[in-house]
């Protein structure tokens, strides 16, 4: 292990020499507050030149024995991930409230250590960047069966299944009419599921073979298989179970035996054209009213150009201002968020995404996806413009090294536009009961919106965070892409729908997970609830009378117990995080308001996950105090090994800390539960699959601050006319003008290393 030593920093002229630069020259240690935007460089992904110094430095070190990802075997020692390790929250505070020393840049590098007697995972710390100096270990080694699969493991465990298949050949080809290989355009690929065993120290994953066309998702064959792939040998890896249309078999030898004897009831599957497959985004089929479809609908323009600003990491829109990165393990991570100024929250950041299956074959029953293990953050393809965002746009690309021998450049992976909303933002007729009005006023409707999207497999989720002039907050998350379906068998359908011929979609709960730290009006905090109870009164102006009136019950939870609402359990109703400290209008505490737009209180019961389960399938909500410890919620090693999880959340609530005016974290967790239909073929679509959260201000602000907006118009009758007339005060141009983008669709598709 080498020691943290000496620092010498060797200035070039890259972008990571850049952003060093302007932390120096916007940071002091003189005592007073630095500028905002000075967290921008704090918190910005890894630039390519960073990411490839880690690694030059990493596999320097001898007594690493680093080798090159591609190729070779799985007894080797090879860097899986590096991504920035955000400086802890107190040295940042210290150096953006206080003009303390600006904290190094530092990076977390992910270890696979086949090669070692005792085989594991470890996490590392290098720094200080640009120049690494040292590196040194964080945390402790992880089993090496709880490792995320990489692609050397995926070529493996496909040429495996190639060689044991290899007696069904004629089999498969009469069921399918698709071939082993050498198979031409009439190949099989796989879904492999997990978690992989049924206990901890298990690597044993059940494969669905499908036909390898367009939207393969939807075209299981039948057949699935369970290898055992836990030595690191991939000659010692063997199948121990097959089942096929509702059949277990103990090897292929005796399914291809039983088949040749007629012994096997099969299901053939019918020829799909092509061009025409039922699983394509061709278009097909008619509207029977309305006009044609084949031009553009209504588009986005910017008449005056973008009103927001963006520099680097750095956003400012409407009074936001904040600084973001895409986190290659988890996703979208937000930092210093403020509106005019004043900080609101510290970090908002996706933590887990989790889809737990039910089905009667053995792959659908054994399915909980846990995202995290697929390293999510990274899988943020190509966003298309007029499609995924509008062309106005601004695209930023995005730079991943997972799995890789160097940095993969993700070309427009973040995208952020405002969005008129369709609806105001505030708005009122004064009628005068006389046909006419006092006055009429109106605010645009519009919101700033940083998006991204994770491609796990076969699901697409859409992470959208949208900024509102009046001081809220939204985060939310669309469902798309292809549904997880298996073959249809009759006993299928007590766990989802028959969605084709042949597929079943098998129905499943989605659960997204967020850390929410606030720092509403200050780091020390208070959370509370507020409900409506009704009470029966007695009607002061008159004798016996009693009516029922709704009263305000608020209820201060005091303990990190009395602030974790398990499912099953209701959730209040009105959540706040409160600076008693900070009085606002009226003397009432400062607070923001979380508000969930869903959650799955009925949906997951703890019998349905892991055992321990994950975070996400615990709790709506549960407030902690701040530790740096306790940074996530999850990790990618609970994917393969949910009964020995690596970041058990129960632990955060453990001690049950005080939350009175203290630093703390809210993580929150929304969903729905998904029974596929038929109109999810080809694709889930977004409406009515899309959840997420508000933050929203309560007694933060004296008023309505959306009022310093100047797109507000006022209409008022008009003075010193004869007959109707009006007269409209507005502070921005009598009319927008056209606008159009005349750059093409342009769309490339691939990411490539750097």
């Amino acid at each position: 292990m080498a020691a943290e030593g000496t620092r010498v920093e060797m200035w070039g002229t890259s972008v990571a020499t850049a952003v060093a630069l302007f932390s120096l020259l916007v940071g002091t240690t003189s005592g007073y507050p630095t500028p905002p935007e000075a967290a921008a460089p704090l918190f910005s992904d890894l630039t390519p030149e960073e990411l490839k110094a880690v690694r030059h430095f990493l596999m320097s070190r001898p007594e690493l024995g680093l080798q090159p990802n591609q190729g070779g075997t799985l007894d080797k020692n090879c860097l899986f991930l590096v991504e920035l390790l955000a400086p802890r929250k107190s040295q940042a505070l210290n150096y953006l409230d206080s003009g303390g020393p600006r904290p190094r840049r530092r990076a977390k590098a992910v270890v696979f250590f086949g090669a070692e007697a005792n085989p594991n995972v470890t996490e590392y710390i290098v720094g200080p960047l640009p120049t690494p100096t040292f590196y040194r270990p964080s945390g402790s080694p992880v089993a090496y069966t709880s490792r995320p699969m990489n692609h050397l493991e995926y070529q493996l465990l496909y040429s495996t299944m190639q060689t044991a298949l290899a007696p069904l050949g004629a089999f498969l080809e009469d069921v399918s009419g698709f071939r082993l290989e050498p198979c031409g355009d009439r190949c099989f690929t796989f879904t492999d599921v997990a978690p992989r065993g049924l206990e901890p120290g298990e690597r044993r994953t059940w494969i669905l073979l499908q036909r390898f066309v367009e939207g393969s998702f939807l075209h299981p064959v039948g057949l699935e298989l369970l290898i055992d792939h836990r030595p690191l040998d991939p000659v010692a890896w063997k199948v121990q179970k097959l089942w096929y249309n509702g059949q277990y078999f103990d090897s292929p030898e005796e399914l291809a035996e039983r088949y040749t004897q007629g012994q096997v009831e099969i299901v053939r599957l019918p020829e799909h054209p092509q061009h025409s497959l039922f699983s394509t985004f061709v278009p097909r089929g008619n509207f029977t009213t309305g006009p044609p479809t084949d031009t553009h609908g209504a588009k986005i323009c910017e008449t005056s150009g973008h009103q927001y600003y963006v520099r680097g990491n750095w956003l400012e829109y409407s009074g936001w201002s904040l600084a973001f990165r895409l986190r290659s393990s988890t996703g979208l991570q937000l930092f210093d968020v403020r509106f005019n100024g004043e900080r609101v929250v510290y970090e908002l950041s996706v933590q887990e995404a989790v889809a737990f299956y039910g089905g009667s074959s053995p792959a659908t029953m054994q399915t909980k996806y846990i995202d995290v293990g697929y390293v999510m953050g990274s899988l943020s393809h190509e966003l298309a413009p007029g499609i995924d965002c509008p062309e106005v746009a601004t695209f930023l690309d995005a730079h991943h090294m997972h799995d890789t021998d160097g940095p993969v450049r993700y070309p427009r992976a973040i995208c952020i536009f405002e969005l008129p909303t369709g609806v105001p933002l505030r708005r009122h007729f004064d009628s005068n009961f006389q046909g006419g009005s006092h006055f009429y006023a109106g605010l645009e409707g519009h919101a700033l919106v940083l998006r991204t999207t994770s491609t796990v497999y076969n699901y697409d989720y859409i992470w959208d965070i949208m900024l509102f002039p009046n001081g809220v907050l939204e985060t939310k998350v669309h469902a798309t892409g292809y549904v997880h379906a298996s073959f249809y068998t009759p006993a299928g359908l007590q766990y989802g729908n028959r969605i084709h011929s042949h597929v079943l979609g098998n129905m499943h709960t989605h659960l997204i997970h967020y850390k929410v730290d606030l720092d509403v009006a200050g780091a020390s905090n208070t959370f509370e609830t507020l409900e409506a109870a009704f009470e029966e009164e007695a009607v002061p102006w008159q004798a016996g009378a009693r009516m029922v009136v709704p009263r305000l019950e608020r209820r201060r939870r005091a303990r990190e117990r009395q602030a974790a609402f398990p499912f099953g359990e209701p959730l209040p109703r009105y959540l706040l995080v409160s600076n008693r400290r900070r009085r606002g209008p009226g003397g009432h505490p400062r607070s923001y308001r979380l508000q969930l737009t869903s959650h799955a209180d009925h949906l997951l019961p703890q019998a349905a996950s892991p055992s321990p389960p994950s975070p996400p399938a615990r709790y709506h909500l549960a407030v902690t105090r701040h530790h740096p410890k306790e940074d996530t919620s999850s990790s990618m090693y609970i994917q393969n090994n949910p009964w020995e999880p690596s970041v058990d959340f129960e632990r955060f609530l453990e001690d049950n800390e005080s939350l009175d005016d203290q630093d703390l974290v809210a993580w929150v967790t929304t969903g729905f539960l998904h029974i596929p239909h038929s109109e999810d073929i080809p694709n889930t679509s977004t409406p009515g699959n899309a959840v997420g959260f508000f933050l929203r201000p309560f007694n933060f602000f004296e008023e309505d601050p959306s009022i310093a907006s100047h797109r507000t118009v006022i209409v008022r009758p008009a003075k010193g006319t004869l007959g109707p007339g009006v007269a409209v005060q507005r502070w921005t141009p009598g009319s927008p003008g056209s606008c159009v983008s005349d750059v093409p669709f342009s769309y490339d598709g691939t990411y490539s290393q750097v």
